[in-house]
């Protein structure tokens, strides 16, 4: 997917983010009632999976992942500065691991015609960051060539192995929410490493929109969240 398409929250990200609900609700094990395909065909059918009959890695379940409330933030962007300041030493938005910016102006799903009706500074006001779902199965590390991506023995957070990483892109094309960024200065990719059990995004929010749970919280909050704005 390119930037544009994540930017506006054009047809392919409406897909991405259609078949990943349904990805996510099947991980939390709830599945989802009258569904004509397959989660995994649609994930298939929408870019969002390795070719059927690819080899899947095993992943340990991570320990937590990083959560946004809406309801108390207010889109100062100071999580996205204290990301890349901690990762990559400089304030760099475009690669933060938490994306605010991203659904800023239009909210969740994006550039409509009654943009107001929605969320975002444009509609009303809610503003929805995007965070890493440390998933279960990740597409990220599934999808990668090279397998650059792993799972930190202490956190099980997803990581990049920069030095095997190609910079190809297509653990950012794989995930469902475009999560995995790759750095234009350094050609590789990078994503939530939950700061090794210490996220700077949610320390540092002046509002506490940003919170490190529980994996299975996280899980439960996610669920709540694209039962309400599906």
């Amino acid at each position: 997917m390119d930037n544009e398409n994540k930017e506006s929250g054009g047809i392919d990200g409406f897909m991405k983010k259609t078949a990943s609900r349904k990805e996510f609700l099947r991980m939390s094990g709830t599945g989802v009632a009258g569904s004509v395909l397959t989660v995994s065909l649609l994930s298939f059918l929408s870019g969002c999976a390795t070719e059927p009959g690819a080899k899947k890695r095993v992943f340990a379940t991570a320990s937590g992942a990083v959560i946004h409330d809406p309801s108390r933030c207010s889109g100062c962007r100071r999580c996205e500065s204290n990301c890349t300041m901690t990762n990559d030493g400089k304030a760099h938005p475009y690669i933060s691991r938490v994306k605010i910016g991203r659904t800023l102006n239009y909210g969740f799903k994006g550039p409509s015609a009654a943009y107001w009706t929605g969320d975002g500074q444009f509609g009303s006001l809610r503003l929805n960051g995007e965070t890493c779902r440390q998933c279960k199965e990740p597409y990220c590390g599934n999808a990668c060539p090279v397998g650059a991506i792993y799972a930190d023995k202490t956190t099980g957070a997803r990581v990049v192995d920069v030095k095997k990483c190609i910079g190809c892109g297509t653990c950012q094309r794989a995930c469902p929410w475009g999560m995995a960024t790759v750095d234009p200065e350094t050609s590789k990719s990078t994503k939530c490493v939950l700061c090794y059990g210490d996220p700077q995004c949610a320390k540092g929010c002046p509002n506490g929109a940003i919170k490190f749970v529980a994996w299975e919280e996280a899980v439960k909050q996610y669920k709540t969240h694209w039962e309400t704005h599906a």
